[in-house]
């Protein structure tokens, strides 16, 4: 596994952001900013950062808030903004930059709400692709300052791929085949895969369901170039 670690960098507007970074040990493909699960950088997402270098992409996690437990997860869910999100991922973006990566050697990904995020993301900023693993808030929004991911799925800037579990209590098969349909109308490469819940998700990464990982593997392989 590819070692990570974690930087802070002091912004123009007196805040301070933490990044999660692992960096390729040969020839780097491209750039990736992971968006963090609901319970923020956690082992798993490190983990995840990490498979990602060691597949040839340097990797940067953006701490949208800090570590919690599962039961403060929801607050901090609520709070979010579209604004500030967009801000922070802008951040990561700029890391990659300076670090030699063109834009359109630039993604976007994420799991739980870092799946959501990813989608709004890659609707309102012009990168490679994306894709999202899981995550709500497809008809109604995870937040308030947040836009449900129907409203976004029209207004995609970069191919989408969207992964989702079949056996999702909280995702409802019904709300995902009408994000499918919404994909559909973008103006980009869209594609929505479904998974029993055992192997969509990134809980082990990179020991993950072969055909998940590897799908996501593939299509920023074939859209970062």
């Amino acid at each position: 596994m590819t070692s990570t670690r974690t930087e802070t960098l002091s912004l123009t507007d007196g805040r301070e952001l933490r990044l999660t970074v692992a960096e390729p040990e040969n020839a780097v493909r491209g750039g990736l900013v992971v968006l963090h699960e609901a319970r923020g950088v956690t082992d798993t997402v490190r983990g995840l950062v990490s498979g990602l270098a060691a597949e040839g992409w340097l990797a940067v996690a953006p701490h949208l808030y800090d570590e919690v437990s599962g039961d403060e997860a929801p607050a901090m869910v609520s709070g979010l903004s579209g604004d500030a999100v967009l801000a922070d991922t802008d951040v990561a973006f700029v890391w990659l930059a300076q670090r030699g990566i063109s834009q359109d050697r630039m993604g976007v990904m994420g799991f739980d709400l870092g799946g959501s995020v990813a989608m709004v993301v890659a609707g309102s900023r012009t990168v490679g692709a994306a894709v999202t693993v899981g995550g709500g808030g497809i008809l109604e929004p995870l937040a308030e300052g947040l836009p449900s991911l129907v409203e976004v799925a029209e207004e995609l800037t970069c191919p989408w791929l969207g992964l989702y579990g079949d056996d999702d209590s909280e995702i409802p098969y019904s709300d995902v085949e009408k994000l499918r349909d919404a994909a559909a109308a973008a103006p980009v490469a869209t594609d929505v895969v479904r998974f029993s819940r055992t192997s969509h998700r990134f809980d082990t990464a990179p020991q993950v369901s072969a055909e998940a990982w590897q799908r996501a593997l593939n299509w920023f392989d074939s859209h970062l170039r």
